[in-house]
């Protein structure tokens, strides 16, 4: 068992106000707990990683090149493998979600990005 405290597990804030925090996983598959300011969009990305994003509260609009769609406390959507798309917290206040990738990935998708 690998417990993993929400105040102790390493987090990184890519912009500010965007917070990121990596819960329990492992290579097969990670858990990352994030919240944005309003107005704030992750840039249009792709990466090897399956994800499912999923709101926990506030409002989150997840874009791809084909379609758009807004999720509300506890929707969910599943982003493909490759498939390029951004997050913005279209909402009035700030906004919680939780992200589940598969393979797991580390901060380093952000942190060695040029």
């Amino acid at each position: 068992m690998r417990p993993v405290e929400f105040e102790e597990a390493a987090s990184y804030e890519p912009d500010e106000g965007w917070r990121r925090v990596s819960l329990a996983g492992s290579d097969r598959f990670s858990f990352e707990w994030f919240e944005k300011p309003p107005g704030h969009s992750s840039p249009m990305h792709a990466h090897e990683n399956e994800q499912v994003c999923l709101c926990l509260g506030g409002e989150l609009t997840v874009e791809t090149e084909d379609d758009r769609v807004t999720l509300e406390r506890y929707d969910s959507v599943l982003l493909e493998a490759d498939e390029p798309h951004r997050v913005e917290n279209t909402g009035v206040e700030r906004a919680v979600g939780l992200d589940v990738f598969a393979p797991g990935r580390s901060f380093d998708f952000w942190t060695d990005r040029e």
